[in-house]
């Protein structure tokens, strides 16, 4: 492609994808892109992509609709970032990735795609779509019932997965009761590490607590990340609140004792739930 058909490409605000993979290409140009850019690899962009699709659920949880767009593009970009960097190494490229991800959903959908009846429950569907992944994880020699679940998701998001994928074989607690009966166990667990053994000791137990944590959430029907995400817009809200209280009398948190804020927490925990 010319220079100037290139130059077109890029300058056309309706250019849509090929706009932006041309821009991608420009910008990792080894001779004449952005040294920033030619310098970075898959590695390096990986923590900027998980960053993107949480800045995409935070637009999410603040439905904040036009920001939702923004994120959604800077999203979209990472993936047309590792596309090109794997079109460069004759990995793959942004058309067999969109091919392969079509693909799948093809595969996983024989109840729209196919001849199979899509007569069929939320949970009927689920189970299906768990059957599909594991033969399809089963073509990649992956035997074990914990094989594939990636390593770089979120811990409690992982716990969730890796409690699942153990559920399927019976590795599981029947009720809520016995995770609610562990969760006392390891608390108590982590009391004693934190008065006789070590640092590391205590790490690890408050790590089995957060585990158990994650599996109650998952026996309860509630994601862990999605319910710690509310509960830190809580916090958030409850906090600016006091500082709001607070500044109206002519004081900062840091020159105010624990029980003023204490109280006025109160006071606004108590007035969310009157509106309730």
């Amino acid at each position: 492609m010319s220079n100037n058909a290139n130059n077109t490409i890029v300058n056309d605000p309706d250019g849509g994808l090929p706009r932006l993979l041309e821009i991608m290409r420009r910008l990792r140009d080894p001779e004449t892109g952005c040294p920033w850019d030619i310098q970075q690899d898959f590695k390096t962009i990986a923590p900027y992509t998980i960053e993107e699709a949480y800045e995409v659920a935070d637009a999410i949880e603040r439905q904040d609709w036009a920001d939702l767009e923004g994120e959604l593009g800077d999203l979209l970009l990472q993936t047309v970032y590792h596309t090109q960097m794997g079109e460069e190494a004759g990995l793959f490229t942004f058309g067999s990735v969109a091919n392969a991800i079509s693909d799948k959903m093809i595969a996983r959908h024989p109840h729209v795609f196919g001849d199979e009846n899509r007569d069929k429950s939320a949970d009927q569907q689920t189970a299906d779509w768990e059957k599909i992944k594991a033969a399809e994880r089963a073509g990649k020699a992956q035997d074990g019932v914990l094989d594939g679940v990636a390593v770089g998701l979120p811990a409690l998001l992982r716990a969730v997965k890796l409690q699942k994928r153990a559920a399927r074989v019976g590795f599981d607690w029947p009720s809520t009761d016995q995770v609610l009966d562990k969760i006392v166990e390891e608390t108590q667990e982590l009391v004693e590490a934190r008065n006789t053994l070590t640092h590391a000791d205590v790490a690890e137990e408050f790590g089995d607590l957060l585990f158990v944590m994650a599996n109650l959430g998952r026996h309860l029907k509630v994601d862990p990340e999605e319910a710690l995400r509310a509960a830190n817009a809580k916090f958030i809200r409850r906090f600016n609140a006091i500082e709001k209280a607070l500044a109206d009398q002519g004081k900062r948190p840091e020159k105010s004792t624990l029980e003023e804020m204490d109280a006025l927490w109160d006071q606004v925990k108590a007035a969310e739930k009157a509106v309730l």
